[in-house]
C-alpha cells in the first residue's frame, strides 16, 4: 500500500508520515478515563478526534489494534504524585465503594462515547484487571536500576536518562531542569523533584480502598506505570501511535516514555498525537469548575450528539475549539440542513459514475491523511453535493466518506423530514402553548416550573433549546 498518512508528530515537533513498525498495520493506544466522574464534552473531544484517526487510518487501508485504558485506581489529584486518590475523592463523595463508582462512570462514559458516534476500542482495559503486569515491570525496573525504595515507595530515577524531558524544546528543558513542578508539594523521599511514584505502600495513605500485596508491602500503583504495562500487554513492547490530549504530554507521557524504554531498552513509541482543549470562556473545561457539562446533558436540552460531532470536526485537532451554547446552535442548524439536503437524494436515480466516485474519494484520502484536515473533509461534503453529476454517485460518496466522519447525515436527515410530516395541527399547538408556558415562567423566574415543563414535553417526545432565534423544538 502506498504510504503517504502523516500527521503532527509531538515527539519530533514535525508533520511527519507514519511507518509502522509492521507493514499495513498500526498498534495504537489511548489514554483512557479516570472514572471518578462524568466525562465533559472537554474530554469527549479528544475521543472524537482520536476516532476520526482511527477512522481515517483504517479508510486509508491500515489494519489498526486500539487499546485503551480505564484508570480505576492510582491517579491523584496533581499529577506529580501529591493530593487525593480520585477514584477515593469520588467514593466519598457519593457515599459509595470505590467500584461502584468505576462501574457508574465507566458506563456512562461509553454511553457518551458512542453516542457522538465513535466506535468502541479493541481492547478495554480497566488497571485494576494488571496489577501483576505492574509489578513485573517494576520489579524490573529495580533490577536495571532506573527505579528505587524510599519511605516504603516505589520511585522512578529520572537522574538515571540521558534525556527526561523528550517533548521539549532546548528552552523549555532549560525552564523545566530550573523548577519542574514547584508549583506541587514537595516529597522528601524523592531524590530528584522530577522522579516519580511506581508503586505506593500504606506510607501513602493508610486507609486506601483499594491495596495489593507486593514485594514492597501492601499498597497500589502510580498512575503513570499502568499505560505502558497495558499497552506491553496487548500490543507487545513496541507501539506506532500513542493518542491523548495535550494535558496529557507533561508529566505523564514523558513518564511513560521514560520507564517504558528504560524497561525495555530500545524506544517505545514514534509517533505522539495530542488534541487541543476545549475552551470555554472562562477558559479550559474542567470538572473542578462544578457543573460538569457531558454529551448526555446536551442530548437532553434537545441536541443531537453527532451535531457536537460536527461542531468538533469543523475545528482542527491541534487547535484549541472555543465552546458556546450559541456556537452549538449554529452547529446544530447547519447540520440539520445538511443532512435534510443529503437525504433528499434520490438513492435509484442512476448509476453510480465510479470515475466522479474515484475522483473524491482520492480528494478526501488526501485531505485526511493530511494532519486529519477535517475541516477540509467536511468541505468536500458539499462539494459533492453541487457536483454535476446524480445522486446516486453523490450518496455513494457521502456514505464513503461517512466511513471516517461518522456523521450519519442521510439517516439523521430522513428523521428530521419523517418529523417534520408527523407533526399534526393539534399536536403543534399543544407544542407552542407549552413553549410559551415555559416563557412566562422563566420571565416570572419559576426556574423550577420552567424545567418541568422541558421535561414533561420531552417525555412526550419533543425536544426543545432555547436559541438566540428563540426557543426551537423537534420530535426525538
Amino acid at each position: 500500500m502506498e504510504n503517504n498518512f502523516k500527521f503532527y508528530n509531538t515527539l519530533t515537533r514535525k508533520i511527519e508520515t507514519v511507518i509502522p513498525n509492521e507493514p499495513g498495520k498500526i498498534a495504537m493506544y489511548t489514554c483512557g478515563p479516570t472514572v471518578y466522574h462524568f466525562a465533559h464534552i472537554g474530554n469527549i473531544r479528544s475521543y472524537i478526534m482520536e476516532d476520526l484517526l482511527v477512522r481515517a487510518l483504517r479508510y486509508y487501508g491500515y489494519d489498526v489494534k486500539r487499546v485503551m485504558n480505564i484508570t480505576d485506581v492510582g491517579h491523584l489529584s496533581s499529577d506529580g504524585d501529591t493530593g487525593e486518590d480520585k477514584m477515593v475523592k469520588g467514593a466519598q463523595r457519593e457515599h459509595k465503594t470505590v467500584m461502584e463508582i468505576a462501574k457508574e462512570y465507566t458506563d456512562a462514559f461509553f454511553h457518551d462515547f458512542q453516542a457522538v458516534g465513535n466506535c468502541m476500542p479493541d481492547v478495554v482495559e480497566p488497571a485494576t484487571n494488571c496489577i501483576p503486569e505492574f509489578i513485573e515491570m517494576i520489579e524490573g525496573l529495580l533490577d536495571k536500576g532506573y527505579a528505587y525504595l524510599a519511605g516504603g515507595n516505589v520511585y522512578f530515577d529520572t537522574s538515571k536518562l540521558d534525556d527526561y524531558f523528550v517533548f521539549s524544546s532546548a528552552v523549555e528543558k532549560e525552564q523545566l531542569e530550573v523548577g519542574v513542578r514547584d508549583d506541587v508539594e514537595e516529597d522528601a523521599n524523592k531524590k530528584n523533584k522530577n522522579d516519580f511514584v511506581l508503586w505506593f505502600t500504606k506510607s501513602k495513605f493508610e486507609d486506601q480502598a483499594l491495596k495489593w500485596d507486593s514485594p514492597w508491602g501492601v499498597g497500589y500503583p502510580g498512575w503513570h506505570i499502568e499505560c505502558s504495562c497495558i499497552s506491553k500487554k496487548h500490543l507487545g513492547e513496541y507501539m506506532d501511535i500513542h493518542c491523548g490530549g495535550v494535558d496529557n504530554i507533561f508529566p505523564h507521557h514523558t513518564n511513560e516514555i521514560a520507564q517504558s524504554e528504560a524497561y525495555f531498552g530500545h524506544k517505545w513509541c514514534n509517533n505522539w498525537f495530542h488534541v487541543h482543549h476545549l475552551n470555554d470562556r472562562g477558559g479550559k473545561m474542567s470538572k473542578s469548575k462544578g457543573a460538569i457539562l457531558t454529551v448526555s446533558v446536551l442530548a437532553e436540552n434537545g441536541y443531537n450528539p453527532l451535531a457536537y460531532r460536527f461542531f468538533c470536526l469543523q475545528s482542527h485537532y491541534r487547535k484549541p475549539l472555543e465552546y458556546s451554547t450559541e456556537a452549538l446552535d449554529a452547529a446544530q442548524a447547519t447540520y440539520d440542513k445538511l443532512a435534510k439536503r443529503v437525504a433528499s437524494l434520490k438513492e435509484a436515480d442512476g448509476a453510480v459514475d465510479q470515475k466522479v466516485f474515484d475522483d473524491f474519494k482520492a480528494q478526501f484520502t488526501e485531505t485526511i491523511s493530511n494532519d486529519l484536515n477535517s475541516a477540509m473533509a467536511i468541505t468536500l461534503v458539499y462539494d459533492v453535493l453541487k457536483a454535476d453529476t446524480n445522486d446516486a454517485t453523490k450518496l455513494a460518496i457521502i456514505n464513503d466518506f461517512d466511513q471516517v466522519l461518522a456523521l450519519d447525515l442521510y439517516h439523521n436527515g430522513k428523521k428530521l423530514a419523517e418529523n417534520a410530516t408527523n407533526v399534526d395541527a393539534d399536536l403543534e399547538a399543544w407544542i407552542l402553548a407549552k413553549i410559551e408556558e415555559r416563557k412566562e415562567a422563566k420571565k416570572a423566574k419559576d426556574f423550577a416550573k420552567a424545567d418541568a415543563i422541558r421535561d414533561e414535553m420531552l417525555a412526550k417526545g419533543v425536544a426543545i433549546k432555547d436559541t438566540r432565534e428563540g426557543v426551537v423544538w423537534e420530535l426525538v
